[in-house]
């Protein structure tokens, strides 16, 4: 079934957008990611515009955070305090990222920039993924229990200043940190549609040195705020969010997610680690071999 999106200007298989949408959300119910970081250059393959595909992927975002942001809460596993503050930096950050998007689409550098931003992020990310899933797996093989983690934060964030205490989070750093963490994650989601949890999590535990019980649902909070920011900036001042689109992939997601999550149980998180680290670097391997190859069509008239 063909369905006509009106700001992308094409038509597409109504139920293959379902589907991929889908698969995005079975994958993030599975490792426990936002599914952004997927949802983007998967449109992009399908011959989604970069900037229509960005813009949407954060509204689909925002509506699969809705349900985990609400679970979490019930269970008290949000820091509130640091949330707010990560919230905060994340709506600076969405501003600046709306004036780079605008500066790039100026210039007509948009969609290069954004298939260069995700070949080096989900590179870095996929590499770095991998070769810790595979380290745990060898230890796990040869018998030798892995090191315990001392929980404590980095010490650049430890020498700034204005400490606050964060008592769900059984911290005591300067708001600084985690403003500045959250403005990188706003400008990322402005500029890539990504929600962010997959680098806001990683930073939560080894920067802030946040306890693991808070983590994930404070990321959501930030997650579910930042991107209904970014859908509103995006729908002001570049137009580029496709409600259609977004719809469909919502639908196939809240789905998939569930599934997904069944799934994840009966599989050990070693393997699926490993299994999404893959993943990352194959869609980075063609998001890059596609830099280098010549278009169908050089030029578009608009």
């Amino acid at each position: 079934m063909d369905l006509y999106l009106p700001v992308a200007n094409l038509s597409v298989n109504a139920l293959f957008i379902i589907l991929l949408g889908g698969g995005v959300g079975f994958l993030s119910g599975m490792f426990g990611v936002g599914g952004g970081f997927l949802t983007t250059p998967l449109l992009i393959f399908y011959g989604i515009p970069p900037t229509v595909a960005a813009a949407s992927a954060a509204t689909q975002v925002t509506g699969a955070s809705v349900s985990g942001t609400m679970a979490y809460l019930e269970r008290d596993g949000v820091d509130l305090r640091m949330g707010a503050v990560l919230v905060a930096g994340g709506l600076v950050g969405s501003v600046i990222g709306a004036g780079l998007f605008e500066l790039l689409t100026a210039w007509g550098q948009i969609d290069t920039v954004i298939s260069i931003l995700y070949v080096a992020m989900l590179g870095s990310v996929g590499t770095i993924m991998g070769r810790e899933a595979w380290g745990s797996l060898r230890a796990m093989k040869a018998g030798i229990p892995p090191p315990p983690r001392k929980r404590r934060h980095h010490p650049m964030v430890a020498n700034l200043p204005l400490r606050w205490r964060f008592y769900r989070s059984g911290l005591y750093i300067s708001p600084l940190a985690p403003l500045l963490l959250g403005m990188g994650v706003g400008i990322l989601t402005m500029l890539l549609g990504v929600g962010g949890g997959f680098i806001m999590v990683p930073a939560m535990v080894y920067l802030l040195g946040m306890g693991t019980q808070v983590v994930v649902g404070t990321s959501l909070f930030q997650i579910l705020f930042v991107t209904i920011a970014t859908t509103m900036v995006h729908a002001m001042t570049t137009g580029a969010v496709d409600i259609v689109l977004a719809g469909l992939l919502l639908l196939g997601s809240v789905t998939g997610a569930q599934v997904g999550a069944r799934f994840a149980q009966s599989v050990r998180p070693e393997y699926l680690r490993l299994l999404l680290a893959v993943i990352v670097l194959l869609v980075a391997l063609r998001m890059g071999v596609d830099l280098f190859i010549r278009p169908e069509e050089i030029y578009t008239v608009q």
